[in-house]
Order: C-alpha cells, then sequence, then structure tokens
C-alpha cells in the first residue's frame, strides 16, 4: 500500500464546495442505498430523485462515496451511475474499512458511519438517511452492533431518518443512544419510528415539531461543547407505512434464513432487506424509498434553518 499525503482531504464537488463557502445549507447523502439498498435501476433513480428532492427544498446535495481513493462529496452522474451498476460490486465502507480503503485507492460505498466522516471532514452538519443501524437481535450473542451509534457519540452531524432499522433490537439501541449521550429527538412524534413503520412503540423523550426548534438544540449542542451528533427521528408518512404484523413476520422468516445460510456481519442487513422486499410483494421497496425522499426535504429545511442562524 502506498500511502498518499492528500489521501483523507475529501474532493469536494464544485457546487458543493460553493455552496459551503457561501453559508448556504448543504445536505449529505449516503452512497450505501445505491450500491447496497436498493435494486438496479431503482437505485439510481431514486438517487437522482434525493438531490432533487434536497435541491427542491432549498439545500445543496451531497452524495458521499470512495472512490479511487479519495473521499468524494459530491457526485456527478457518472459516479452515481457508477455506485449503481451491479457490476461494479462496490465494498460496503464504514469506519474501520476507511482508511484501507483510501490507502489501497479502493472504491466504495459508504455506510451512516463513514458518510458522517466524510460530511464532517468537509463541513457539512446535516445528513439525510433511511434507516440508522444499530443492536442487531441477538447481539447479546454475536456481539454485532452496528458502528454508527459510536459516531453519533464521536462526530458532530445530524442524521435525520426513519429511526432505526425494524430488523434490529430496537429497544437495545436506543439504551446504546443513550448510554452515548447521543440525543435522539422525535419530529412530530413522541415515540421512536421504525423504518417502515410508523412507531416501535418506545417512547422518546425528546422532541420538535418545526425544523427551527431542531436547528436549535443543534445550536445549543454545539455551545455546549458536546463531540457528537444526534438522530432527528422522522416517521414514515401514514400513506407509505408498511403495517407492523406483516413486517415482523418478514423480519422473523428473513433472520431465519441468514442464520440458516450463515449471513452475518455487515451482509446482514442488506439480506434482510431484500429479504423484506421479496416478503412483502415489493412494498417495503416503495415503502423505503418514500420514506429516505420525505428526510432528505426535511434535512434540507433543517440545514436551512442553521444556516440563517
Amino acid at each position: 500500500m502506498t500511502l498518499l499525503p492528500p489521501l483523507a482531504e475529501p474532493v469536494v464537488a464544485e457546487p458543493v464546495a460553493a455552496a459551503i463557502a457561501a453559508g448556504r445549507p448543504v445536505v449529505a447523502l449516503e452512497s450505501t442505498i445505491i450500491a447496497h439498498g436498493l435494486p438496479y435501476p431503482r437505485n439510481l433513480e431514486t438517487a437522482r430523485e434525493l438531490e432533487a428532492a434536497v435541491r427542491e427544498s432549498g439545500a445543496e446535495p451531497a452524495t458521499i462515496a470512495v472512490l479511487d481513493g479519495r473521499i468524494r462529496v459530491g457526485l456527478g452522474d457518472t459516479a452515481l451511475d457508477r455506485l449503481a451498476d451491479p457490476a461494479a460490486d462496490l465494498a460496503k465502507v464504514s469506519r474501520a474499512d476507511l482508511p484501507v480503503i483510501l490507502a489501497r485507492g479502493g472504491s466504495g460505498a459508504t455506510t451512516v458511519a463513514a458518510t458522517m466522516i466524510g460530511a464532517h471532514s468537509a463541513g457539512i452538519a446535516v445528513f439525510a438517511t433511511g434507516g440508522l443501524g444499530g443492536v442487531h437481535r441477538g447481539a447479546e450473542h454475536s456481539f454485532d452492533i452496528s458502528a454508527d451509534l459510536q459516531e453519533l457519540a464521536r462526530t458532530p452531524v445530524a442524521v435525520v431518518c426513519a429511526g432505526a432499522k425494524a430488523i434490529l433490537d430496537l429497544p437495545k439501541t436506543l439504551e446504546v443512544l443513550e448510554t452515548l449521550g447521543v440525543p435522539v429527538i422525535g419530529y412530530g412524534t413522541d415515540d421512536l419510528p421504525a423504518f417502515t413503520v410508523r412507531s416501535s412503540g418506545l417512547p422518546l423523550t425528546l422532541r420538535a415539531d418545526t425544523p427551527g426548534e431542531v436547528a436549535g438544540a443543534l445550536v445549543a449542542q454545539r455551545a455546549l461543547g458536546y463531540p457528537g451528533g444526534a438522530v432527528i427521528a422522522n416517521p414514515i408518512r401514514q400513506d407509505a407505512a408498511l403495517d407492523p404484523a406483516l413486517v415482523e413476520r418478514a423480519i422473523g422468516e428473513g433472520l431465519a434464513a441468514a442464520a440458516a445460510q450463515g449471513i452475518h456481519g455487515k451482509a446482514v442487513t442488506p439480506f434482510l432487506l431484500s429479504h423484506m422486499v421479496t416478503a412483502t410483494g415489493g412494498a417495503s421497496l416503495d415503502a423505503n424509498v418514500a420514506l429516505v425522499l420525505d428526510n432528505a426535504r426535511l434535512a434540507a429545511r433543517i440545514a436551512a434553518e442553521l444556516a440563517r442562524a
């Protein structure tokens, strides 16, 4: 491996760099949803829809990925095409993978944790995604806990999401976030959303009802010197939400199938999400796209309030 001096410095696309320099709102977007979360060509269509939704809501989108040994913040059409291509076989890059992928000149799609690192390195404070990673079911035996949670405790980026993915152990995920001191703010809700389900039934102690309230909390967090970020939990809208019983049944079947096939670690989430699409007749795919678009719009409005502040 050959280490190059600028290798950790992000390559920021000109529109993104100009917006940051001018103090205009910018929203980071992850690339794992493109490379590993959605099938082709729906993944490419959604990537472009996400960027359009951010722009229409008053902010500059900055999709983040690792391409050819550099963190890229803001991608053009060619890069999005590359990420969406199933034949590209891109790595799934989290915090632990990032330095090695960079040093090798490799390429990959960034998870929530790695996207937060890329966003912060470019000076972006708000990030929109679908669902947060967390404590996996059976973690008391497997110790399978997403790096997303620790990243939220150490990197000052607010993550707008539809709560944590329903495939996780949600009570334990919420407990770990509380232990790490990460604010989990329900947007217009008093319960933790569960990705494609509007409510997990787990109560939240923090709530905000406007983008301005969220921005105010983030400003206060920085003023207190807190090192980490925050979770802005935005429930999927009612007309796109799935039936909780259907989701739970599909998750149980998917977990059994994953165990039978020896699937573990980072491969579990994409396997289960793919199984959910089949088990719900494609409804989970439509719900996933709907919620991530709504999160992007909300993130843009929060970023605009932060820019004004």
